[in-house]
């Protein structure tokens, strides 16, 4: 069994059922003995979890717009973010297909397996230890976002600030990979109406460079998110 010491320590979570752990890291590529039914629990726990911090931290928002920060909390790309911070590519089980084919990078099946590390740490520890584990990845994410904005990530701020401008929206190109299947790099760029050079970025999947490009190009514009122009002319 691969040693995990070094997630549990990241995770700041010490598994009781260590194979709990392995489990969620194991993908049905690998075993019959894989982790989609933690992915079930963990994406309920953690909807939960999130739902009760954002209730909690943002005591004026209304109903619908807690849906929709939660959403943005806890859809593929935010997860595939947590999984990067986590390293938790390096510790995934796949079959030699998905090696091969850099699954280890794939957005999907790092979303996947950091709900089924919630799945798992809920039933070594209970809802407590869950809540800890969530809160500690979670907390920082949610004290840092705009109620204005919502949560919403660059790509999506980015192209809301062209349609108010009735400008082009961003081109996203991929401009170069670099390493072997199962460990590679993107290259992206971002070109939007009013940069003088398009913003670049380069991350271990498209969808995580195209958001720091966005971010990138959201600095350089110094876009005025909470008070954008009127459309009227």
């Amino acid at each position: 069994m691969r040693r995990l010491t070094p997630l549990m320590t990241t995770l700041e979570y010490q598994f009781t059922q260590v194979k709990l752990l392995h489990q969620a890291l194991t993908h049905r590529s690998y075993s019959a003995t894989h982790n989609e039914r933690l992915e079930y629990l963990g994406d309920a726990v953690l909807n939960f979890i999130v739902a009760s911090l954002i209730y909690n931290k943002f005591t004026d928002m209304k109903e619908g717009d807690m849906s929709r920060l939660r959403a943005n909390l806890v859809n593929q790309s935010a997860l595939a973010e947590i999984a990067a911070e986590l390293s938790l590519s390096d510790y995934l089980y796949l079959g030699e297909g998905e090696l091969k084919s850099g699954g280890a990078q794939r957005p999907s099946i790092l979303s996947d397996a950091v709900e089924a590390v919630f799945g798992a740490v809920f039933l070594d520890g209970g809802y407590a230890a869950a809540e800890r584990v969530i809160r500690h990845l979670y907390e920082t994410r949610i004290t840092r976002i705009n109620p204005v904005t919502l949560g919403k990530d660059p790509k999506t701020l980015l192209q809301e600030y062209c349609q108010a401008r009735k400008l082009p929206l961003p081109v996203y190109t991929v401009t170069g990979t670099h390493g072997a299947a199962h460990d590679q790099r993107f290259d992206v760029q971002c070109q939007v109406t009013g940069l003088v050079a398009p913003t670049t970025a380069s991350a271990g999947n498209r969808r995580a460079a195209e958001q720091q490009a966005a971010q990138r190009a959201l600095a350089q514009l110094d876009a005025s998110l909470v008070n954008p122009p009127s459309s009227h002319s």
